[in-house]
């Protein structure tokens, strides 16, 4: 019997719940401007998964394109706060009050 592929579902569903609370705090403390840290990491976790045996592959590349997603989610998430769904920083709404003043 060959359980990869539950292996790689299991984990798929692991990692978006892992990178849901990861978003949600960097949108919170940082705003949307770490995007290209998701980019940066994403991009590395799906270049490294060309040159590892074909286990380490999937989960890599599940990995590397669930924070490729994080980018939207990161937007996403930036709409959700101003919509109230989400509880805005005061301190970063505090900072961005003093620069355009």
């Amino acid at each position: 019997m060959n359980f990869l592929g539950i292996l790689a579902g299991l984990f798929t569903f692991s990692i978006i719940g892992a990178l849901h609370p990861v978003v949600i705090k960097a949108e919170y403390y940082i705003g949307k401007r770490c995007w290209p840290l998701f980019l940066i990491s994403g991009s590395a976790f799906f270049a490294a998964s060309f040159f590892c045996p074909r286990e380490w592959s999937s989960i890599l590349s599940i990995t590397g394109f669930s924070l490729l997603w994080c980018i939207l989610e990161l937007f996403e998430q930036e709409k959700r706060v101003e919509k109230g769904w989400f509880p805005a920083n005061p301190a970063k709404e505090k900072r961005k009050s003093e620069i355009v003043d």
